[in-house]
């Protein structure tokens, strides 16, 4: 029996400085957070109907493969986010202590 040469997928993309479910607007951070928050693949699948469970385990293939890089890119990520946020409480510092005023009452009502 020959078996026919079968042809390896791509399961990410690097676009635009970030790393995406290969075809879809769904980003490797998403999926490598809820698998390090320890949400099984199944899970994982179920929170973004648009992805295949085989698209899932490949991303997360993918970060552990490739688990120092993309842990860095998490980490630039979450740098950029501090610093916006930051950024964005001088210049409106009304607007962010209404927006931390409700999510306190919100968190008080769960």
């Amino acid at each position: 029996m020959t078996l026919a040469p079968t042809q390896t997928k791509q399961y990410i993309e690097q676009r635009n400085e970030g790393y995406w479910i290969g075809e879809t607007r769904i980003s490797l951070d998403s999926i490598v957070y809820g698998f390090l928050n320890g949400e099984s693949p199944e899970s994982i699948a179920e929170n973004f109907p648009l992805l295949s469970l085989e698209q899932v385990y490949g991303a997360i293939a993918f970060y552990l493969a490739n688990r120092e890089v993309v842990d860095a890119y998490l980490k630039q990520g979450e740098t950029e986010f501090e610093q916006l946020q930051q950024s964005m409480r001088q210049k409106n510092p009304l607007l962010y202590q209404k927006l931390k005023a409700a999510q306190a009452q919100k968190q008080r009502q769960v």
